[in-house]
């Protein structure tokens, strides 16, 4: 926590010193105020505003949350984790897919002073063990069961090896030693007769806010500290590059529990005193039909799901007249993905590139042309500072090489393994951030790919992201990897594809391609493989170091060959 009661997290050795500091609250990217503060400031000045609209979509029903409401079911949910034994400096975990929930949730932590800690419903029994031995929660929020697994019954038989004290059920079934979360945390009135006083337990703008988890594609997944302060810088510098305002309504495609969900989306929204919609299940058919509903000024999300909302808006109709931003990220934004946002929704898209331990870093401007998001992930915010080293002496700098950044959004380090935080920064700040990128001669960059998976291909580092972007939307095709497969020379390019259908493209379908959509004969791949999913971590992203040793040592083929 904060200094004054006695620090129980070992921050990084390239601390944000107190000039730094001081800039940064100059400058209006720190504050003294908090997010609970924007939100005590909302239900003041637009009691009965919308904040919070999340569609469930078994249930056929949407709930809905004013400022008003939010505040009072902040403070019934302090008391409620008040209750059940929760103290300062004390971690809360919330397993929960997009529902309303989690959004009080979120501002009772920073009133009794809790860091919360989001799981995905994905997570099984190995990852929760990890995370919640790794935190020492004493409390987890989940659902009964996601997609067929038992993840209360998990929690509850894991309870004996953690520090969980509590597991707290929201909606469905609530099994036997759980704890059920409308009984509890909505029915009973704690703001007013709450046994435990929240006073004086509130998180500061600078303590240890929320803990956010990597993909794991390494080894363990590591805890990522954010303070309010940390969120605040990032997504101050989110709101202003898009000049967004109290009339935002921001309809989300990502999970709340990631940075993007809940920063860009949710702590934005309240900031500003604007909406935030989003839906419990993944079905982006019925995207449109928020947006058409509350009026959503901005959508947000990664192309795949972005190209699946605009072919159902294509599909049937909707009034989407309101939309101003389509807001994207996570993976490359193809030329023909801008074409088909702009025709569908008459509004430009924005590319952000960003991480967990920054949150967004580069954004493309509204002064640019509509079409430069596909060729750049943009320049810094405000708060943040690029650079690009060379990939053989990170003391020069290039065109072409591994991304750094630092600024006032860097997290407080990865929790209980400051050692793993301080090897990723050299003596100035500078985060490696594990990406190749190329400057896109605007003070911007374009990504390329991770740094531990580049292929060079005559010295030049192939555009992996942009190929796998790519040939993601060939017809035949539902999802691409490209790889260099270990135990070859470097320069080996190896495509794995998800086929849509029974009929898989070939090599030379492939090639073709990717050449009429202008990449080098260079880049082209020499082999093709063919997998019915890609293995993935729990954030999604692909284990490339399991294509790599699965087809290790095999021979690549000729252009029209077999796969």
């Amino acid at each position: 926590m904060s200094a004054e009661q006695g620090a129980v997290y070992p921050g990084p050795a390239v601390a944000t010193s107190d000039e730094n500091a001081a800039e940064y609250r100059r400058r209006g990217w720190w504050r003294e105020e908090t997010f609970l503060d924007d939100l005590r400031r909302q239900a003041r000045e637009r009691p009965h505003k919308l904040a919070v609209a999340g569609r469930r979509l078994h249930e056929a029903r949407t709930d809905t949350l004013d400022y008003s409401e939010l505040a009072v079911l902040t403070e019934r949910f302090a008391g409620a984790l008040l209750e059940l034994g929760v103290e300062r400096g004390d971690f809360v975990a919330v397993q929960l897919p997009n529902r309303w929930e989690i959004v009080p949730l979120m501002f009772a932590c920073i009133r009794v002073g809790a860091v919360i800690c989001p799981i995905a419903p994905v997570c099984r029994e190995n990852d929760l063990r990890h995370r919640l031995s790794l935190t020492g929660a004493k409390v987890c929020v989940t659902v009964d069961e996601w997609e067929g697994y038992p993840l209360a019954k998990t929690l509850i038989a894991l309870r004996g090896e953690l520090a969980l004290e509590h597991v707290v059920v929201v909606g469905g079934h609530t099994p036997e030693q759980a704890v059920d979360f409308h009984d509890h945390f909505v029915a009973e009135p704690w703001e007013r007769v709450g046994r435990r006083d929240p006073a004086g337990r509130e998180l500061g703008p600078d303590d240890p806010f929320v803990v956010l988890f990597t993909s794991g594609t390494t080894g363990d997944s590591k805890g990522v500290l954010h303070s309010q302060n940390t969120i605040h810088s990032a997504v101050r510098g989110y709101v202003d590059t898009f000049l967004l305002r109290e009339d935002l309504v921001a309809a989300l495609t990502t999970p709340l529990i990631h940075y993007s969900g809940f920063g860009q989306g949710v702590l934005a929204g309240v900031m500003l005193g604007g909406t935030v919609v989003f839906q419990d299940l993944t079905d982006n058919s019925l995207l449109p039909d928020l947006i058409e509903r509350y009026g959503a000024t901005l959508l947000y999300g990664p192309p795949p799901t972005l190209t699946a909302v605009a072919e159902s808006q294509r599909a049937e109709p909707r009034d989407v007249s309101s939309l101003r931003h389509v807001v994207t990220g996570a993976a490359p934004v193809l030329q023909q993905l801008v074409d088909e946002l702009r025709e569908t929704f008459g509004a430009q898209t924005y590319s952000v590139w960003g991480m967990s331990e920054f949150g967004p870093v580069t954004i493309t401007r509204l002064d640019y042309n509509q079409d430069w998001a596909a060729h750049s992930h943009g320049r810094p915010i405000d708060s943040m500072a690029i650079r690009i080293d060379a990939c053989h002496d990170p003391s020069k700098r290039a065109p072409v090489g591994r991304l750094r950044v630092r600024g006032a959004s860097r997290a407080l380090g990865y929790y209980k393994r400051a050692d793993a935080f301080d090897a990723e920064m050299n003596a100035e700040g500078w985060f490696d951030t594990g990406d190749v990128a190329r400057e896109d001669g605007r003070g911007g960059i374009r990504l390329l790919g991770r740094a531990k998976d580049a292929i060079l291909r005559d010295g030049i580092v192939v555009p992996m992201a942009e190929l796998e972007a790519i040939i993601a939307r060939h017809p035949k095709v539902t999802e691409a990897a490209v790889v260099g497969p270990a135990g070859r020379l470097d320069d080996l390019i190896l495509a794995v594809v998800v086929p849509r259908g029974d009929d898989p493209p070939s090599l030379e379908e492939v090639r073709a391609h990717l050449a009429a959509a202008g990449q080098e004969a260079r880049f082209l791949p020499d082999r093709l493989e063919v997998l019915a999913a890609l293995p993935k971590t729990l954030t999604g992203k692909v284990r490339k170091i399991e294509l790599r040793e699965r087809y290790a040592g095999q021979e690549p083929v000729e252009a029209g060959g077999a796969r």
